[in-house]
């Protein structure tokens, strides 16, 4: 099993974050990982990108050209990585940021809208975690435990009073993700 994943939007969207947290929760799971982000000089606002790869095997480089699974918050990364899904690969967006949507016929799409359930909790940082948790419902390459293990590790100690929210968001964006 590999899994070679590229999630990106806009810098403060949670995008480098979603990506460390995914490798660590494979990591916990005994497999081969990869983290590569990928950002401008304005990391807020600016475009963000983190590429993953969670492998059993060995992983031979890190950067990629394709990619099995997209997860894309806006319109620039959906235009820049759509074209860069392998056939038959998967490409989930929120469209929120989206005006054009997704054109290829050769692809699983599924949309999530975190956005607008993120402000309907009134809590917009809970919105990557709404992401994640549709990302491992229909491409789940680690279980939700070590995703909260991960979660423990990745988040500052002085903001560990949010893991209950987050993890509420990562059962939410599971129910979340459809199908288009």
């Amino acid at each position: 099993m590999k899994n070679e994943i590229i999630i990106a939007g806009f810098g403060g969207q949670g995008v480098l974050s979603m990506g460390k947290i995914l490798a660590y929760a494979a990591l916990f799971e005994a497999k081969e990982v990869t983290w590569m982000p990928s950002y401008g000089p304005e990391q807020r606002g600016g475009t963000a990108n983190v590429t993953v790869i969670v492998s059993d095997e060995p992983i031979s480089s890190p950067i990629l050209s394709q990619f099995d699974v997209a997860v894309i918050l806006n319109q620039p990364s959906l235009d820049k990585f759509e074209p860069a899904l392998k056939p038959g690969g998967t490409l989930i967006y929120d469209p929120y940021g989206i005006s054009t949507p997704p054109q290829r016929s050769d692809l699983r799409i599924y949309t999530i809208s975190a956005m607008d359930k993120a402000a309907e909790m009134d809590n917009v940082r809970a919105f990557n975690m709404l992401v994640l948790g549709g990302l491992l419902e229909v491409c789940p390459v680690s279980s939700t435990e070590n995703v909260l293990r991960a979660l423990h590790k990745t988040l500052p100690e002085r903001h560990h009073h949010l893991i209950p929210l987050n993890e509420e968001a990562l059962a939410m964006g599971r129910e979340l993700i459809a199908k288009v």
